[in-house]
């Protein structure tokens, strides 16, 4: 009860994020948390962004996911979806890779880049961005670690951020999924600026200003709904 006490007032300080099961820290420059404590952060905003992101796939699409936990619950909706009849999926993260091939309808196909593994479990690095290059895909869909106004997205890693400029490069679309949490945190590496950016996702719980913001800043600008479990679950 008193580390719980602790955690609490440190938070209460913003000098920590509660997550389930313990805390990580709000200095999140250089530092990315494991993909097993990211995935406890914020369920129902991914969930009602990874929604709104299945309606931008159709079957058959040839369609690439990047690393990280909102992709990952994009993943997990979209193969449950009849929008992932034959599609192909070029990722470079290693839990969406295991979701396909996990699947038991093997209607979807998975290419993975290869590459350095991440904390994120990612791959990325100078493998991943050649197999990449030699690609193409309908439509990419990309987490974020920050969103910085009004120069760009940003992740702490900077063979990941190549790796994710690399994904851009062979897109016809792509498409940002980030919760409006994203811009309260900070980063080293810009890997896409807005005007790159075709389909920005994130939670109507983004501050009014930062909305007003981004629409101007890019294309398409999605604010999707959580539904009554999801507020319940956060």
């Amino acid at each position: 009860m008193t580390i719980r006490r602790d955690i609490a007032e440190l938070a209460d300080k913003g000098l920590l994020k509660r997550v389930h099961g313990g805390a990580v820290t709000t200095s999140t420059l250089l530092a990315e948390p494991l993909f097993s404590v990211k995935s406890q952060m914020d369920i129902g905003l991914k969930d009602a962004i990874a929604r709104a992101a299945v309606e931008y796939v159709s079957p058959g699409d040839v369609i690439a996911i990047g690393g990280g936990t909102t992709a990952y619950v994009f993943a997990q909706h979209l193969l449950e979806s009849e929008n992932s009849s034959g599609i192909t999926i070029l990722t470079n993260s290693i839990p969406v890779a295991e979701l396909v091939q996990a699947m038991e309808n093997k209607d979807a196909e998975v290419i993975v880049t290869g590459g350095v593994l991440t904390r994120s479990n990612s791959l990325v690095g100078p493998i991943a961005d050649k197999v990449i290059s030699s690609l193409r895909v309908n439509t990419l869909f990309l987490g974020t670690h920050s969103v910085s106004m009004p120069r760009g997205f940003l992740t702490p890693n900077s063979l990941e951020s190549a790796t994710d400029a690399a994904l851009i490069n062979i897109a016809d679309r792509r498409v940002v999924l980030a919760d409006h949490t994203k811009w309260d945190n900070t980063s080293l590496s810009m890997f896409a600026s807005f005007e790159s950016i075709d389909v920005l996702i994130t939670d109507d719980g983004l501050d009014p200003k930062y909305a007003e913001q981004a629409k101007d800043l890019v294309k398409d600008l999605v604010l999707a709904a959580q539904d009554e479990t999801d507020k319940e679950r956060e």
